[in-house]
């Protein structure tokens, strides 16, 4: 569940490697159009870090968006696909999490200027962008439906691969065709069948080693992704590549609803 959800990939500190992941510090920034979102502390010291939380707290933040005094995360943080994790899941998680180092190392503030940073407002943004129910539906097989579950809420595979209206939802009539990198610097690929015509096999050896079917290897942030998807069992990552393989395409290259 933890690799799976990648929170090391956000949530350790800027330089931290191997190990050293598990210390959930926080600090890391993360470039968009709506300003820099620093990563929090989500160690389990009980102050400065999530530690005090409950596992409904957790289950709050992961599903619905909002703190332990009810206020609302920014969108940066993927609750929007974290919506669909399972009630289960979430108790595993908040277990796993308590067993993790803790980090005295305080949560810096978001740079995000106004109106952005009235966090009143993302009531109504999560009404009008914030939906639980999957994408990709119909007469999907069991390793499909592990597959989307992988990749449609845990993986939040969606919000790196799908491009934003102007306000930052998803555009889920776009789901995985690529999008802008929020960096500003070059393209993220589309996912959808007619753009990656890897095989199945192909896709989750991948996702297990990090090399292409033509032997180039994984560069920026899927670096981190890859570290994660390798801690998978095979099955995860064949039913992963099952999924995408499932993913509906128009004739107009756009996924169909």
């Amino acid at each position: 569940m933890f690799h799976a959800a990648g929170c090391a990939s956000c949530h350790s500190a800027p330089d931290a490697v191997g190990g050293d992941k598990l210390m959930l510090s926080g600090g890391r920034r993360f470039e968009t159009e709506f300003g820099t979102f620093i990563a929090p502390n989500i160690s389990s010291h009980p102050e400065v870090g999530i530690g005090s939380w409950s596992a409904i707290d957790l289950a709050n933040a992961l599903i619905h968006g909002t703190g332990p005094e009810g206020q609302h995360y920014f969108p940066a943080f993927p609750y929007t696909s974290y919506a669909n994790i399972t009630a289960e899941d979430v108790v595993s998680l908040h277990a796993f999490l308590s067993t993790l180092p803790v980090s005295e190392a305080e949560s810096v503030s978001h740079e995000v200027g106004f109106p952005f940073n009235v966090r009143r407002g993302l009531g109504g943004w999560k009404l009008l962008f914030m939906s639980s129910g999957w994408v990709v539906e119909g007469d999907l097989t069991d390793q499909q439906r592990h597959g989307r579950y992988l990749v449609e809420a845990l993986g939040h595979c969606a919000e790196c691969h799908t491009p934003r209206n102007g306000l930052g939802g998803m555009q889920r009539d776009l789901w995985l065709t690529g999008a802008p990198n929020p960096s500003g610097k070059g393209r993220i690929p589309g996912l959808t069948p007619d753009q990656l015509d890897w095989s199945e096999a192909d896709i989750a050896e991948y996702l297990k080693s990090g090399f292409t079917p033509d032997y180039d290897s994984a560069g920026g942030e899927m670096v981190d992704v890859i570290e994660n998807t390798s801690r998978l069992t095979d099955d995860d990552r064949l039913a992963i590549a099952a999924y995408l393989k499932a993913v509906p395409v128009s004739s107009t290259g756009l996924p169909s609803k």
